[in-house]
């Protein structure tokens, strides 16, 4: 489970990279927001996969976390 959060967290990285760098025509089409003839550049997409990127990091480190044993030294 650990591994399929932080693969997801990598692809929401990816795509709020992607949402600050590239304008709304060039954006692949099946990204939400595609935009023919527009030069605007989708801030608040690019915050909403940026954050839940940073969720999915923190859960993985989370589960990570619990998966290993306790000792009492």
């Amino acid at each position: 489970m650990k591994t399929g959060v932080i693969l997801l967290g990598l692809v929401f990285l990816a795509a709020g990279i992607t949402y600050l760098l590239v304008p709304a025509d060039a954006l692949p089409g099946f990204f939400p927001g595609f935009d023919p003839g527009s030069t605007r550049i989708h801030l608040k997409h690019a915050l909403a996969s940026l954050i839940a990127s940073a969720v999915l990091f923190t859960l993985a480190w989370y589960l990570g976390r619990r998966d290993r044993p306790v000792s009492f030294r």
